[in-house]
């Protein structure tokens, strides 16, 4: 792939260091650069994640994707810098009740540091993720100033999978599917699972055309910012930056528009935009 293009997309000058600090900065760069959305779906444009497609979209057409495509383009990159990965699946448990037990619909990576495994992933739209040591609670804090933790959450085959990630914050620093305390609050669960692509294929494919999920149903976009979390659901954005929340309606398609290029990294048109079906309902 033409690495030097993905690394002008995100804002680099130069590749990171194959260690835990670089693998940080590669990650947030992609996130506060290449925003979360899946406005493929209610345009009809299909979602590919094949690493070409991916390619394509995501850096030389200055698009956001969701996780399949963001994880995708994140692992290539990864094993262009000579650092061993691979993709994991998880259920997203954001924003369910306890006990429930949702598809595996989110894909994240695995990667080899030195030897010692852990866990990046750029494309959870929920909130803002970091790279963590796959260790019994292992934790982080982002700038955003919300905390996460992993913790093994049951022996390997488990439905509640073998780990369990879990966030620590403002409600407001999410993408709405939060409950508004700052306790800890479950994100999702995963298992260490060899993934093929055609199990990628699957997940992805239930994704983009499952009747009644949220994904089909709503136009969703988000980004990290460099001390906050911008997401926008339908109409509604909310900005979060230093501890404060800022809530507006975004006016119409061309607001729209503008919004996702001036604040999501996103580059769709006016003439995108107005086909989507917040302006064309009934």
């Amino acid at each position: 792939m033409e690495i030097e293009r993905y690394f002008a997309r995100i804002g680099l000058t130069a590749a990171p260091s194959r260690d835990a600090e670089g693998l940080a900065l590669l990650q947030r760069a992609h996130r506060r650069a290449i925003g979360f959305e899946n406005l493929a779906i209610p345009l009809g444009e299909g979602i590919r994640i094949d690493s070409a497609s991916v390619f394509e979209k995501l850096v030389l057409h200055r698009r956001g994707g969701y996780c399949f495509e963001q994880n995708r383009l994140l692992s290539d990159v990864l094993s262009a810098l000579g650092l061993v990965n691979r993709p994991l699946l998880a259920r997203v448990l954001l924003g369910l009740p306890e006990l429930a037990a949702p598809p595996r619909t989110h894909t994240l990576v695995l990667v080899n540091l030195g030897g010692a495994a852990w866990i990046a992933d750029a494309g959870f739209g929920g909130s803002y993720v970091p790279p963590l040591p796959l260790e019994d609670g292992a934790q982080a804090q982002t700038p955003d100033g919300a905390w996460h933790r992993l913790l093994r959450s049951g022996e390997r085959g488990a439905l509640g999978g073998e780990w369990r990630l879990e966030r620590a914050g403002a409600a407001s620093a999410t993408d709405g599917r939060s409950a508004d305390h700052g306790d800890w609050q479950p994100q999702y669960v995963f298992d260490l699972a060899e993934v093929a692509q055609d199990d990628l294929e699957m997940g992805n494919h239930w994704t983009a055309t499952r009747p009644g999920t949220r994904f089909t149903t709503l136009c969703v976009a988000s980004v990290v910012l460099e001390n906050g979390f911008a997401a926008m659901t339908d109409r509604q954005l909310t900005i979060h930056r230093d501890g404060v929340a800022e809530v507006r309606e975004v006016a119409d398609a061309g607001d729209y528009a503008r919004t996702l290029r001036e604040v999501m990294g996103i580059d769709l048109s006016d003439e995108q935009a107005a086909r989507l079906p917040l302006w064309n309902a009934g």
